[in-house]
């Protein structure tokens, strides 16, 4: 049973990628208070295999941690997105230029759940096909491919530190020796 009670919901913030609400509550202790949220659209993150036993990784520099990451291609659905594979499939050939035949869910993963809703749903996709890239015209994007054993290596060693990356490599890694 939810112990909060919601009394009020204000959108303080909205752009196209976020939008923060304030919801006045009754917290569990029975004290009146706020708690924000930042609300974010669904979203994906790709462990894009080939035949190697390679893994793309894609680089990039994020504005909000003021540092560059070495990551999984990922990214948010958009309005019009109802089918999360279909997501998968454009950011996949938006951030690398690969298409994959076959596509496998591992799950969700749900990140920072004290302060946004941010739900990730990980696909693995194989069988990959080189199309061409079409990137987003806000993001510089580097690629770069690795043995499967080196992305786990980069987690291990905190060179890749994105959540839902480490989480995709991981799952995948257990999921490969059980």
């Amino acid at each position: 049973m939810n112990p909060w009670k919601l009394l009020d919901s204000v959108c303080v913030y909205q752009n196209d990628w976020i939008r923060v609400r304030e919801d006045r509550v009754i917290r569990p202790d029975g004290q009146p208070g706020i708690y924000g949220v930042v609300e974010v659209a669904p979203s994906v993150v790709v462990l894009a295999a080939d035949d190697q036993d390679r893994v793309v990784l894609v680089g990039q520099w994020r504005y909000a941690r003021a540092k560059f990451s070495w990551e999984l291609p990922l990214g948010g659905a958009h309005p019009e997105d109802h089918d999360r594979r279909a997501t998968a499939a454009r950011e996949l050939r938006e951030e690398t230029g690969v298409a994959a035949a076959h596509w496998e869910s591992l799950g969700l993963v749900e990140a920072c759940v004290g302060v946004t809703n941010d739900v990730q749903e990980i696909f693995v996709a194989t069988t990959l096909t080189h199309v061409g890239s079409q990137p987003d015209p806000s993001e510089q994007i580097q690629t770069r491919w690795v043995p499967f054993p080196e992305a786990v290596r980069m987690v291990m060693a905190g060179e890749i530190t994105e959540c839902a990356s480490i989480a995709a490599i991981l799952k995948h890694h257990v999921r490969r020796h059980s």
